[in-house]
């Protein structure tokens, strides 16, 4: 199936006039601030939920979207069992990646960009290399599905979580598992390593999310705010919070290193499936089966913006590098890269 693409007009600005514009702001004839000035106010100037580009290449819904760490290429896993990586700028395919055996729930870049990280319901994490496909090793660590996975900030291990209630940290060159993390007592469905490498917070069907060392797993503290599953987790860049989406229908900030509360999010009407922070920790984005992504203030949720691109349930979202785009992922079989901000 070849990808369609989708554009919107903001003040007259057309999607491939708003790449070649950023492109050329951003372009090395001219550098340091001055470029940077430029791009930022160029994607400031149009209008928040502007859709660049719609991603049509799978078959079945889409759960993961995950920005290459240039911002050039987005990574989306699928029920239809592949990662496809494709230009995050006009949707045009680059590759398709078939190695799983049954759908795939997340795909992760390595710090690098040279390896992607799937995990899938056949119960194996595969690494493979991002410019042409080729595997590089199969995880089978698992006894169940792998939900979600995370490479440590040097890209020399990764984190995956399962439904057979654990977390393994691995090496990603040759798959040696390093510990296991055993203390949820139900599906652990999100996983990511701390900014500083040194934690990794998991979120879990047990209601808790639980932060724990990187080193050897021991664990930290429990929060405990949630009232239902705990479908997603995510770090602010400072290492400071954490932001957690449940199917109690909240989302909710607190304090990574007690778990205090700093505010809860309610502006959804159905489950919470993904939340994730701004690059600049001043806003996060959280998808939903109300068929929404809502933008806001992550100090006090405050200037809420819905995002109604979507005909199913938002799955995941994710910011570009330089914060002003966000990539969303439905079941709805798209994946769209909108304006965030």
């Amino acid at each position: 199936m070849v990808p369609e693409q989708s554009s919107v007009r903001a003040r007259s600005i057309s999607r491939r006039d708003v790449i070649t514009g950023a492109a050329a702001a951003m372009a090395g004839t001219i550098v340091g601030e001055g470029t940077f000035w430029l791009a930022h106010h160029f994607w400031r100037s149009i209008p928040q939920g502007t859709l660049f580009v719609t991603y049509r290449g799978h078959s079945d819904g889409v759960r993961s979207a995950r920005w290459s760490p240039d911002g050039k290429c987005i990574a989306s896993g699928s029920n239809d069992e592949t990662v496809q990586v494709w230009d995050a700028s006009d949707g045009s395919r680059m590759l398709t990646y078939r190695g799983h055996s049954s759908l795939v729930y997340s795909a992760a870049w390595s710090p690098d960009g040279k390896r992607i990280a799937s995990a899938s319901s056949d119960g194996t994490v595969q690494v493979w290399n991002a410019s042409d496909g080729s595997r590089i090793l199969t995880y089978r660590g698992h006894s169940d599905d792998v939900t979600s996975v995370t490479w440590s900030l040097g890209g020399r291990y990764i984190a995956s979580a399962s439904e057979d209630y654990t977390v393994q940290v691995w090496d990603a060159s040759d798959g040696r598992r390093l510990f296991t993390y055993r203390g949820h007592t139900n599906a652990v469905n999100s996983v990511r390593w701390s900014p500083d490498d040194e934690r990794i917070v998991s979120g879990s069907d047990d209601h808790t999310a639980q932060v724990w060392s990187a080193d050897n797993g021991t664990p930290l503290f429990m929060y405990r705010g949630h009232i239902q599953e705990v479908k997603s987790v995510d770090w602010s860049l400072d290492g400071k919070y954490i932001v957690s989406g449940s199917w109690d229908n909240t989302v909710q900030v607190w304090n990574a290193s007690d778990g205090s509360m700093r505010l809860t999010y309610d502006g959804h009407t159905s489950y919470v499936t993904s939340a994730s922070w701004s690059p600049d920790t001043s806003r996060i984005v959280s998808g939903s089966w109300d068929t929404t992504a809502q933008v806001w203030n992550a100090s006090n949720g405050s200037q809420p913006f819905p995002y109604h691109g979507h005909r199913d349930v938002v799955v995941s979202l994710e910011w570009s590098p330089d914060g002003e785009r966000i990539a969303s992922a439905s079941f709805d079989h798209t994946v769209q890269v909108w304006q965030a901000v």
